[in-house]
Formats: C-alpha cells, sequence, structure tokens
C-alpha cells in the first residue's frame, strides 16, 4: 500500500533542516520547504526533487522566498506557524479546445503558515502534481490595500543545465536561445525550459492564474547568473504603475515548474489545471475552428473588398468555418464596406472575425483605433458587431505586463462574452491559463510566428528550428496562433518543405488556427494534401508526444473522437531523416486506414501512401533536410 502522508514536519535541528515536503500522487516528484538558519525563524527557500529509475535528483537546489509590501517585509524574518493536513486535490473538467478535452487537476497541497516580527499572515500554498509543481503566496487578512513592491521568489539553476530561453520582449516575438549553461544574464520571457541532469528530468519554469489583483511578470538573471528572479514589469513599459496594488484577501499567480520527460512537458496541461474554472454558464456558440487569413499574403488586404470576397471563398472551399478581416476594414472599397463584407462571408456558410487596435499607444495608429478601449465603446461596438453576424474579435498591441494592461484583457473577455463574441489577444503576453477561466479565449500570438516572414529576413533561415522548439516551450503553455501552413511565399521566403508546413497544423495547437496562404497556396496542392486540411481539426481530445528534441526534430500525434492525426517536422539542415513510428498509443483490436504524406524528392512534392496499420505496426518515414510530415488514422469499419 501506498504512503498517504505526504509530508513531514521535522522539529529536531539539523543543518538545513526540511520543515515540509509534499510529493505528487505518483511519488516521482517532491517539493521540500527548509529553512536557512535551521530553525523555525528566517529566510525560507523550497527544493524539487525527481525520481527516476529508482534515483532520487535534486532538480532544483533552491527556490528563494519571499514578498516585500509598501507597508512592511516578509523576506528574511519570517516565524513558521503551522503546515495544514494534507490536501488531496482531485477535480475533473473539461475544455473546448486545447491538447485536450478531459483534463485532470489532481495534486497533493500543504498550506504553510507564517507570521512576520509585525504579527502579519503569509501562507505558502505548495502543490506537488505529477507532472510539475505550483505554489503560490496569500495574504489571509480580510481588508488592506497595498502595493507589491518586489517578489523575491528566484530559482538557482545548476550552472550545468542546458535552457532554451527567449530574451524578454514586451511582444514576446523573439527566438529561443540554446545555451549549455547560464552565460547570457538578462530578462527572459516565459515560459522557460530547462534540462538537467544529463537528460533525466527536463523542466518548464512558467506562471499562471493571473488576476486584476496582479501584474504579470518575467524572469531576470541580471543579478546573478543562476539564480533566474521572477521581475515586477519595467516602470518604463508603456502607461501605470508598475507596482501592482492589491486588495486583501489575496493570492498571487501560481508560480509553475512543469516537469518530467518531455513528453511530460509537451503533454502537460498544469497551466490550466492550476487556473480558475470556467466563469461561463453557457459555451454552446464557442467553436473553436480554421480561419483564412488575408494579411501575410496582402498586408493591406482588408482594405480591398474583392480581396476579402476570395479569402471567403477560400474558407467556404476549405471548410473552415471562419475568415478574419484584419486592420483597415473601416476603410474597405473596390465594391463594398464592413457591412457588405459580413453579408457575403455569411451567404457562403463562413462566419467572419474582425480585427481592432487596443487603442492603448497613442504612437500605434494602426485603425480602427479606440473601439476597444472603454466598457462603454466596447459595448457599443460588440452590440454592432453581433447584430452584423461576426463570431469573434482579434484584439491587437497591448504590450504592457502591468497591471493595468491585465485588468484591460480581463475586461473585454468578460464584455465579449455578454455578446457572445470569441477572442483573440494579438500583440500581447503569452498565455496564462486564461483559456479554462474564459473558454471563449480562443488563442493568443506572443510568438515569432509566420507574420514574421512579412518583417524581414531573419525567419526565413531560423524557421525550421524554431518551429521544433515550440512545442517544448510556447505552446506547452496555451494555444499559440503562428498562422501556419504556407506552400507560397510572402515578403521573405522560407525554406521549409511543404511537408514540413503540412505538419505544423498538428504540430501548433491553437483554438482559432489562422491558415496564412494566399487562395492559390491551397487550391493548387495535390488532392491528398488539400482533403487533410479540409479535414484537420484543432481542438483535440488528446495530445502525444511521440519523438522530438528542442531544434531537432518533433512528432506529434492529436486525437479528435476516434480518429488521430500525427504530425512531424525536422529541423536539421543535414541530409535526409528517416524516422520510425510506432502506433503503440492505438487502442487494441482496432486497425486504422493510414493516410501518410510525406516529403517527395524535393521540398516542393509531396509522397502520399495508403496503409492499414495497428497498435503493434510501425513504419519509417523519410524528413528531408528541413522536411516534415502530416498523418491521419481513420478507423477501418
Amino acid at each position: 500500500m501506498k504512503r498517504i502522508i505526504m509530508f513531514i514536519l521535522i522539529i529536531t535541528s539539523i543543518a538545513l533542516a526540511q520543515k515540509v515536503s509534499v510529493e505528487s500522487p505518483n511519488e516521482k516528484i517532491k517539493i521540500a520547504l527548509f529553512n536557512q538558519q535551521n530553525s523555525d525563524f528566517g529566510k525560507w527557500f523550497l527544493k524539487i526533487y525527481y525520481t527516476k529509475d529508482g534515483s532520487n535528483c535534486e532538480v532544483i537546489p533552491q527556490i528563494a522566498l519571499g514578498l516585500l509590501r509598501n507597508d512592511q517585509a516578509f523576506t528574511d524574518e519570517l516565524q513558521f506557524i503551522k503546515a495544514s493536513k494534507l490536501l488531496l486535490i482531485n477535480e475533473q473538467y473539461s475544455v473546448l479546445h486545447g491538447k485536450r478535452s478531459q483534463c485532470s487537476n489532481s495534486a497533493n497541497e500543504v498550506v504553510v503558515s507564517f507570521e512576520n516580527p509585525r504579527k502579519a499572515k503569509l501562507n505558502l500554498i505548495i502543490r506537488a502534481y505529477n507532472d510539475g509543481v505550483a505554489f503560490r503566496y496569500e495574504f489571509p487578512d480580510k481588508e488592506g490595500s497595498f502595493v507589491i513592491k518586489d517578489e523575491l521568489t528566484s530559482y538557482t539553476i545548476p550552472d550545468t543545465a542546458k535552457r532554451w530561453l527567449e530574451k524578454f520582449d514586451l511582444s514576446n516575438e523573439g527566438l529561443y536561445i540554446k545555451m549549455k549553461d547560464a552565460a547570457l544574464q538578462q530578462n527572459w520571457c516565459y515560459p522557460a525550459l530547462f534540462n538537467a541532469n544529463d537528460n533525466s528530468c527536463w523542466f518548464l519554469i512558467h506562471e499562471a492564474d493571473v488576476d486584476r489583483n496582479n501584474c504579470a511578470t518575467k524572469l531576470s538573471n541580471i543579478n546573478s547568473k543562476s539564480q533566474y528572479k521572477i521581475t515586477l514589469p519595467d516602470p518604463g513599459e508603456g502607461e501605470g504603475e508598475a507596482l501592482p496594488t492589491i486588495t486583501l484577501p489575496w493570492k498571487s499567480p501560481w508560480r509553475v515548474i512543469i516537469m518530467g520527460s518531455l513528453a511530460d512537458i509537451v503533454e502537460s496541461t498544469l497551466v490550466d489545471d492550476v487556473s480558475k474554472p470556467s466563469v461561463l454558464t453557457k459555451t454552446d456558440w464557442i467553436k473553436p475552428g480554421l480561419v483564412s487569413w488575408n494579411y501575410w499574403s496582402s498586408n493591406h488586404g482588408t482594405k480591398d473588398f474583392k480581396t476579402v470576397c476570395r479569402f471567403a471563398d477560400l474558407a467556404a472551399a476549405m471548410n473552415w468555418p471562419y475568415t478574419l478581416l484584419d486592420w483597415e476594414w473601416d476603410t474597405m472599397q473596390n465594391g463594398g464596406n464592413v457591412e457588405d463584407a459580413a453579408k457575403y462571408i455569411l451567404s457562403k456558410g463562413v462566419k467572419p472575425l474582425i480585427w481592432y487596435n487596443s487603442g492603448m499607444f497613442k504612437w500605434i495608429t494602426s485603425t480602427p483605433v479606440d473601439r476597444m478601449k472603454t466598457h462603454e465603446s466596447r459595448m457599443k461596438e460588440f452590440a454592432k458587431l453581433k447584430e452584423m453576424g461576426f463570431a469573434g474579435v482579434k484584439i491587437d498591441f497591448f504590450l504592457s505586463e502591468k497591471q493595468y494592461m491585465i485588468k484591460y484583457y480581463l475586461d473585454i473577455l468578460d464584455d465579449a462574452a455578454q455578446f457572445e463574441l470569441m477572442v483573440y489577444f494579438h500583440g500581447c503576453i503569452v498565455p496564462r491559463g486564461w483559456s479554462r477561466t474564459y473558454p471563449h479565449l480562443m488563442t493568443h500570438e506572443g510568438v515569432r510566428g509566420a507574420e514574421w516572414y512579412n518583417n524581414g529576413p531573419d525567419l526565413t533561415t531560423t524557421a525550421p528550428e524554431h518551429n521544433t522548439v515550440l512545442p517544448f516551450t510556447r505552446n506547452v503553455v496555451g494555444p499559440m496562433d503562428y498562422t501556419p501552413v504556407t506552400f507560397t511565399n510572402s515578403q521573405f521566403p522560407h525554406i521549409t518543405s511543404y511537408g514540413h508546413e503540412l505538419a505544423l497544423s498538428v504540430v501548433f495547437e491553437s483554438g482559432f488556427q489562422h491558415m496564412a496562404d494566399r487562395p492559390e497556396g491551397y487550391y493548387e496542392l495535390p488532392d491528398a494534401a488539400k482533403s487533410f486540411l479540409k479535414e484537420v481539426p484543432n481542438a483535440w481530445d488528446n495530445t502525444k508526444l511521440l519523438d522530438g528534441y528542442p531544434g531537432k526534430d518533433v512528432i506529434i500525434a492529436r486525437q479528435k473522437g476516434n480518429d488521430w492525426y500525427i504530425g512531424g517536422i525536422n529541423a536539421e539542415a543535414r541530409g535526409e531523416k528517416k524516422k520510425t513510428i510506432k502506433f503503440d498509443f492505438l487502442p487494441d483490436d482496432t486497425k486504422y486506414k493510414l493516410t501518410l504524406i510525406s516529403d517527395g524528392q524535393h521540398d516542393k512534392e509531396f509522397s502520399t501512401q495508403y496503409l492499414v496499420v495497428e497498435k503493434s505496426s510501425s513504419i519509417d518515414v523519410k524528413l528531408l533536410r528541413r522536411g516534415g510530415f502530416a498523418a491521419q488514422l481513420i478507423p477501418v469499419k
């Protein structure tokens, strides 16, 4: 019988005495609380351990703790008061889009209570999951308003750990840098990926459940190269105060560390698991789907009514439910205006989505501006959109992680829900678990996507590797609108194969998947590839990482109903690569018709095979340099 008691209170004083520990339900992960002064008083920190093949490894040797409030400190003079009894968190919930439709929030939790010298209370809530750990601070007092001046949480990462990090930028649209050690000291975006102990344990650091009582944060190792500190927004970032004003009772965002194998990382829903449940009672109007999008091939396409109609026709021909009217729709000409466009799109059996400038920055003048900025203007605009038949809004240019911007995001979501409008945030922070709380939040940008083929030559050469890093980093923490699957070229060419591009429809997950190519890019595809894009879902019942390593290659299988889809991409430029695909994720006693669309003889050619496979089957797939493949598996009746 597995032990039930998962935490230990140690009363005797020994060097760096462990005060509290919490183990995951499967006993593979442990998070423990220690005191630096070897007593019940002073500085406190956490350690994280991971067990693999019977070996208990210290993965993160120290997570410093503490908060600095404008009225007093909760840092190096904290008195341990008590630890709660073990609480089993066991919550099952369903979602409308994401990696899997049925999710489990299952963990062991302990709440540790402290007092500072002024007898003010601070709680530390600690959870251990089978795929990671999470902790957050809590001020349990019922009244008061204060300012958080600093959070002292910092993760000490062993110098030997490999790391994939993205330099901090307000748009979150950089490239991940692979480093063998902590050579660079700067601010970093979330999420941050690390590999410790010679591939035996991977972990991804992020935050979740950021609400109106908080700002978002970033990581910084500027002060100490091995310590990645939670860092509040820079005062120079946009409007508003950099330091969050909080109202008691208060909880910080969850500090989340997803941990385990690479499959544990990719398949995790931990960021959503710890976030608040849905605030919506009626959700039948929320429909994920693929979207035709004219901006990539024609940056001013929505000014032209005929271009808008061409992309509505494309969506109808490809069985995609949506088309997007991007910026400048308010100046549409050449045969019609936005009302005419909405009528035409709806007549094709397609639903329109529409773009807005957030209006939060005077120097960003892309139109329309200011229609989203206040509650009153939003309600007026959303009412018009609902009447015209629009299904959702894309809102752009947030570019701040301050508390006022967090409130703005959440106010938009609240107002849009009243009119049953789905939401897509662009030029924004990466997901913080809001898609669970607000299931009509379909996707975020927060990624260097195919749009960057318009911005300069950099993505041409970096995309193959970049695309194979994103499934292990950015797309782990929530939906990601990369705007994938382009076969023709925009302003700057791509060097990925047609097979690579087709695979991105499965490799990347997003509640709205904006298919970025021009109509002829899809119309001229061979029948098998065209049919695949007509049928591929973008909301999944299950997700499995079959193979891969960040920056080299990745193969992901996703399930929808009884069908499975597989996408595989290769980043490397040295010759062909052969991968063996095993189908052991399939159920017993069921045969599947496999349609495999892989690289042909060159990068603009497909090779299509039709096979019958089952759980015991395996096949070899050829990937060209920078190549890829896509596959569909349908049960044989």
